[in-house]
């Protein structure tokens, strides 16, 4: 059970040391890896202070990862079907890249519950995520249908978004250790391949008529 909802300043300030040294070493350590004591020192804290807001190291890792889930799907739930097909899915790409950027160790943390099975969040990713991919992967659908996107498949369409763009944070030593320090930041560069590659790959052929949607 996570504390109450009316907190003090000092409750408020030491739940964010908590969320923060526990971001540190779950990302780094994995859940199995972690422990409570490491929590504790990372954050400055005496073990039976933190027990106080947090009753377990589970209690921790599902605090987070609740926080992170709504952070991480902002970006999809702003692909409008308003908004031109292209635009929209190559902002998507943008915002994904850019989560990786400035996100890296939320994302390390997902990717890690993910390899594990996702034993604190599979509930969450069965009904907010697909009911959310689902409305997407339909106004996707739609476009491709009505020939302003290249057809494909909108499902894998999102999961290819994903794993190219948060590559850059879970295997973030990979990147910079095959780039070498000549190149020290590959968002740059990452931002105008992907966008290259979409472009391409969903750009609608002049000679491509419309399809019925399946």
């Amino acid at each position: 059970m996570t504390p109450p909802v009316a907190r003090t300043r000092i409750q408020r300030k030491n739940i964010a040391l908590i969320s923060e040294a526990a971001l540190n070493i779950f990302s780094a350590h994995g859940f199995r890896g972690a422990t409570v004591d490491q929590i504790a020192r990372e954050a400055s804290l005496s073990k039976p202070n933190l027990l106080y807001y947090f009753p377990s190291k589970e209690a921790i890792h599902t605090h987070l990862l609740s926080t992170l889930m709504d952070t991480w799907l902002d970006p999809l739930r702003e692909l409008q079907g308003t908004g031109d097909p292209l635009d929209e899915i190559l902002t998507y790409v943008r915002r994904k890249l850019q989560m990786s950027r400035d996100h890296p160790r939320e994302s390390r943390l997902f990717a890690n519950e993910i390899v594990q099975g996702a034993p604190h969040i599979l509930d969450l990713l069965s009904t907010d995520l697909k009911t959310l991919v689902d409305e997407k992967a339909t106004i996707i659908e739609g476009w491709m249908a009505a020939g302003r996107l290249a057809p494909a498949d909108p499902y894998h369409l999102i999961f290819s978004i994903w794993s190219l763009t948060q590559h850059y944070a879970d295997f973030d030593v990979q990147v910079h250790a095959v780039l070498g320090p000549d190149r020290p930041d590959p968002f740059p560069q990452a931002e105008a391949y992907l966008t290259t590659l979409f472009t391409r790959m969903l750009a609608p052929s002049p000679q491509t008529p419309p399809t019925k949607a399946s």
